[in-house]
């Protein structure tokens, strides 16, 4: 089994990693990094570069495709290069998935369609322009695709997975071995969640410390 990890300038690096961890431990399975050219891929930051071996015309047939979001989805929308290859790998893909905003990609491919999904909570809007119908989930599975909200969401979409693909004793043993028992120091991982005040604020683009 073969499972193509995009990447492209500006992803978010945790939306990338954070299922990695978790898929590179299924057996008999090669994962693998791809980007429109081979080499470097600098992250949303512009401080940590993860390497793509393929490019997208060297793996044209993965069972499994995972796509990232950040800031620089916004640009890739537009790019048809890498939304043709979607539709053209989503044709034998057995699961396409998505990571925060990496959901725009799929549904600006016109994989979402109608579907439901999930994205980072202040993109809502745009997976819906794109006609998905955005839940507000963490992780929501629609036949074949799986599409995880924020960043860390891509943790437990990867686990998920796992589950999916080699059954649920394996998938705890990658859970305990990653010890990926969440025990967070505040309670505002999600609009719900979080003091009204601060999600008024990053709603209307003030991001306080945090970019």
């Amino acid at each position: 089994m073969q499972i193509a990890i995009l990447l492209y300038d500006r992803f978010t690096s945790l939306d990338a990693i954070g299922p990695y961890e978790m898929l590179c431990r299924l057996p008999d399975t090669e994962t693998v990094f791809v980007a429109e050219q081979a080499g470097p891929v600098t992250n949303d930051k512009g401080s940590l570069r993860i390497v793509a071996e393929k490019t997208l015309d060297e793996v044209p047939r993965p069972d499994v495709v995972v796509v990232p979001g950040g800031p620089g989805t916004e640009e890739m929308l537009r790019n048809e290069a890498l939304t043709g290859w979607l539709r053209a790998v989503d044709a034998t893909t057995t699961w396409t998935t998505s990571v925060c905003t990496g959901s725009l990609l799929l549904a600006a491919a016109g994989l979402l369609k109608g579907r439901r999904a999930t994205t980072h909570w202040l993109a809502y809007d745009v997976l819906a322009a794109l006609g998905a119908e955005p839940t507000g989930e963490r992780v929501v599975t629609d036949g074949k695709y799986l599409t995880a909200a924020g960043v860390s969401s891509g943790i437990d979409m990867g686990l998920t997975l796992v589950g999916r693909l080699a059954g649920d004793e394996y998938a705890q043993a990658v859970q305990l071995l990653t010890e990926y028992d969440p025990q967070p120091p505040y309670d505002a991982g999600s609009p719900l969640k979080a003091p009204a005040e601060l999600v008024a604020r990053l709603r209307s683009g003030g991001h306080l410390v945090v970019q």
